[in-house]
């Protein structure tokens, strides 16, 4: 066949040390070195690299390592220019053998980095051969980054190729660099840090340990200190390491030390953060160290204030990081908006904010989509629990979509309740995504209720001005009310009576007294629903009867009719949904950064069309059926909102 533009016969000599597709391929470039002897006779057969192959030009068949590989192709005529310098010609022989790695040997290509790239676009090597040393399934990651951009788990090769080039193309766009690193994945981990401080006069402590294994898209969402899971000797153990490493390095200041530990409390070392980590604040509540202030004292050149023993564990605090996401979209997809109204939680004991905007300040498609970290802090881990929830609860955030609603579940839920959590927690307990509060009888019957009260309340005020009938002929103020309520396409009749500010609600053949100050301009109502306290939020409301309604977090929509408009209401036409078959939409805003398609192209289920960057995340929009492209509505570094329309199928 024709290599590289030479009519050559090509020689090819196989052993039987192994299957290539399951075995990495040596393609040596240079012929006749030491090196490149070494890889053909070594071939690492306890790596698992069995399959072998020389690149070689006419002159050299009946060379040593022509014999010694189980494969031979000829890359051109003697002149190296064309044949060892010829990249074309290599890179063709690449393809031919379907080559996993490249040893280069030296000389010729073996330090052109134009020859590199191009191996690393073809064959990702270095991928490719650390895969192979470690086995599926690996962690492919930004060197220069965290916070889970470029970032991605590989259990296959087709999941390496495709978390290669996402990650990279992350890691360049958050970072400035495009490096990565690749890691054993060790599956259903749980994810602990520890804390340190080190000054320049050789000293170091650690301050305890942070447990962040719940996480989306290897991002922390909910961090706690001290974990509910390693004993004092594990904790001394990791400790220990943790500043082994600082002094090994020579490190001055603030440091995170970061281990995945499996069921048996084995600790594996991933990674050191050399700078103050987000979920700092709950290592501050439970060791009572300001470590900002540490880290300029230390910068300053003083010697640390505290030794080991001084380092306490007093009390439990908890983090959960607040997002500008859809939480219903994977966990969390980027939403982008301005906040027209905004009351953080600060009014409640034992709860910190750290965050840097405010009421009117917009988030964008262009950095990070954290509003806040909120914070609290208590004598114990469940006292802590109950503060987290009141604050989320009383947390209110208008102009955006956010994540409290998960975070809120997250909190409550059994498993997290019990301490049972791993970095596996969320597609575990949502399998099929999240859903929000699951209502149970009880909660259903209470946010009836509330709902129907809230609707009379409103109808009532309007009816009165500066406390008083507007009419004053008015007939005597009504106390009881027959109204049918739809939610979650089920339908249900109350009857509703009021007194002195009560109202008694029958849903369902219970009764629910449901009481409040009933201030219907405030953001937060707060009720007394059969004697138990709790906080809801009015989103909206309607002259219509709709009414969206925060409870217990999630936000559930509501129609409040009167049996009369119920009965008309069935003769409305009702909107067809969408066929999301045949449209591909925006799921986020971002910025369009490839578009694989074109109309009259063909593509499979599953198939890739575009790519969306938003917040330094990218994420591949797949073809929900096969189908033939009809038309394309977005192109490369184009913005779009979310549900902007971007591929129609035929």
């Amino acid at each position: 066949p024709s290599v590289g533009g030479a009519q050559v016969n090509v020689l090819e000599v196989r052993g039987e040390r192994g299957l290539r597709n399951t075995a990495i391929v040596h393609v040596s470039v240079v012929f006749r070195t030491p090196t490149h002897l070494w890889v053909l006779q070594v071939s690492y057969p306890e790596w698992g690299l069995f399959h072998t192959c020389a690149c070689v030009c006419v002159c050299v068949f009946p060379q040593v390592h022509v014999k010694m590989a189980d494969e031979a192709v000829c890359v051109g005529p003697a002149p190296t220019s064309k044949s060892y310098l010829n990249m074309d010609a290599i890179m063709d022989a690449i393809r031919q053998t379907g080559a996993q790695a490249v040893h280069p040997g030296y000389g010729f290509l073996s330090e052109n980095k134009e020859f590199a790239r191009r191996l690393i676009s073809l064959l990702m090597t270095d991928s490719s051969l650390c895969v192979c040393l470690l086995g599926y399934p690996v962690m492919i990651k930004a060197s220069a980054g965290g916070g889970g951009k470029g970032m991605r788990i590989a259990w296959s090769d087709d999941e390496t190729r495709e978390g290669f080039r996402f990650s990279s193309q992350e890691a360049a766009s958050s970072f400035g660099d495009d490096r990565l690193l690749i890691e054993k994945y060790i599956d259903n981990p749980r994810h602990i840090e520890i804390q340190v401080l080190a000054d320049k006069h050789g000293n170091a402590l650690w301050l305890n340990e942070r447990e962040c294994s719940i996480q989306r898209r290897n991002q922390k969402v909910v961090e706690e200190a001290p974990s509910t899971f390693l004993d004092p000797a594990t904790r001394r153990a990791m400790g220990e390491q943790a500043v082994s490493l600082a002094k090994a390095v020579q490190y001055s200041s603030a440091g995170t030390v970061e281990f995945l530990v499996d069921s048996k409390k084995n600790f594996y070392f991933l990674e050191m953060n050399t700078r103050l980590q987000v979920e700092h604040p709950i290592t501050e509540c439970i060791t009572g160290l300001d470590l900002v202030q540490q880290m300029i004292r230390i910068a300053k050149g003083y010697k640390l204030q505290h030794k080991q023993e001084d380092i306490p564990i007093n009390g439990w605090a908890i983090e959960s990081r607040v997002y500008a996401e859809d939480p219903y979209k994977s966990f969390g997809l980027p939403s982008i908006g301005r906040l027209s109204q905004y009351e953080e939680p600060v009014r409640l004991s034992g709860v910190r904010v750290d965050s840097g905007i405010q009421e009117g300040s917009d988030i964008s498609i262009y950095y990070d989509p954290m509003i806040s970290k909120l914070v609290a802090y208590g004598a114990s881990r469940a006292d802590a629990l109950k503060k987290m929830e009141a604050a989320l609860d009383n947390y209110v955030i208008r102009g955006v979509t956010h994540n409290i609603p998960l975070l809120r579940e997250i909190i409550v839920h059994p498993r997290f309740v019990a301490g049972d959590i791993s970095t596996n927690f969320l597609p575990e307990v949502y399998p099929d995504g999240f859903k929000g509060h699951p209502l149970s009888a009880g909660d259903r019957r209470e946010l009836l209720a509330a709902a129907a009260a809230l609707h009379i309340a409103a109808q009532l005020r309007s009816q009165r001005f500066l406390g008083e009938q507007r009419v004053s002929a008015a007939a005597q103020e009504r106390r009881h009310w027959e109204l049918c309520l739809e939610l979650e396409k089920s339908v249900h009749m109350l009857a509703v009576s009021h007194s002195r500010g009560t109202y008694t609600v029958e849903v369902d053949g219970e009764k629910v007294e449901v009481s409040g100050e009933w201030n219907l301009a405030s953001a937060l109502l707060p009720l007394s629903i059969n004697g138990s306290h709790k906080v809801l939020q009015c989103l909206t409301r309607s002259p219509a009867g709709d009414i969206s309604l925060q409870y217990l977090g999630t936000t559930f929509k509501v129609r409040v009719l009167s049996v009369l408009a119920a009965s008309l209401s069935k003769h409305m036409p009702e909107k067809l949904p969408e066929d999301t078959s045949s449209i591909l939409r925006s799921p986020m805003p971002g910025t369009v950064v490839g578009v694989a398609v074109k109309p009259g192209d063909t593509v499979a289920v599953g198939q890739e069309i575009c790519v969306i960057e938003a917040m330094k995340m990218q994420n591949s929009m797949t073809a929900a059926k096969t189908a033939k492209v009809k038309s394309v509505h977005c192109k490369t570094g184009e913005t779009v909102g979310e549900g902007d329309l971007l591929v129609e199928l035929e």
